[in-house]
């Protein structure tokens, strides 16, 4: 199994997702909005199609996760399932999130903004990715950074731990 990826059997446990719609360019509720789910491990079979309300808000929907035992292990495999959601409204251009996240137990709020079509319509739909957590992704290695900073240099510098200046109340 690969850890980024949890399979059906791995996902026990549920998490919620609710999703909210609104206008990229006003910033208003976009009603009547389609939002499809499909799992990222088979995203052309869509699991659930919702349908925001006058609010741009879609009903809160129970999806699988993993347990949440995996959350608390900071060894474990992956703690949270990933889905991607199909995003269309009439008067807009369909939006695509690839990399919703669904932790056991807890509800998941993806806000959505729709960019509004003009004359010229296109096929093309916005795409969005969440990248895996730095825990669970394949991320270059941390660069290391010396103990003993040089105080001279302009900007801020990153201590190792907390340091409370002496004299200071």
């Amino acid at each position: 199994m690969s850890q980024l990826y949890a399979t059906q059997q791995d996902r026990p446990d549920t998490g919620q997702l609710l999703v909210n719609v609104s206008s990229m360019i006003s910033s208003r509720a976009v009603s009547n909005a389609t939002v499809q789910i499909m799992d990222s491990n088979e995203p052309e079979q869509v699991l659930e199609e919702l349908t925001t309300d006058s609010n741009g808000q879609t009903d809160t929907i129970d999806l699988p996760a993993p347990p949440l035992e995996y959350s608390l292990k900071p060894v474990s495999a992956q703690p949270y399932s990933v889905f991607n959601l199909r995003i269309t409204a009439p008067g807009f251009e369909p939006t695509v999130i690839s990399g919703a996240e669904i932790l056991s137990g807890q509800i998941s709020l993806q806000n959505i903004s729709l960019i509004p079509q003009f004359e010229t319509q296109n096929d093309n739909s916005e795409l969005f990715v969440i990248p895996p957590h730095t825990l669970y992704g394949d991320y270059p290695p941390k660069i290391p950074e010396s103990e003993v900073k040089d105080v001279s240099e302009t900007g801020e510098i990153v201590l190792s731990r907390v340091v409370i200046p002496s004299g200071v109340r």
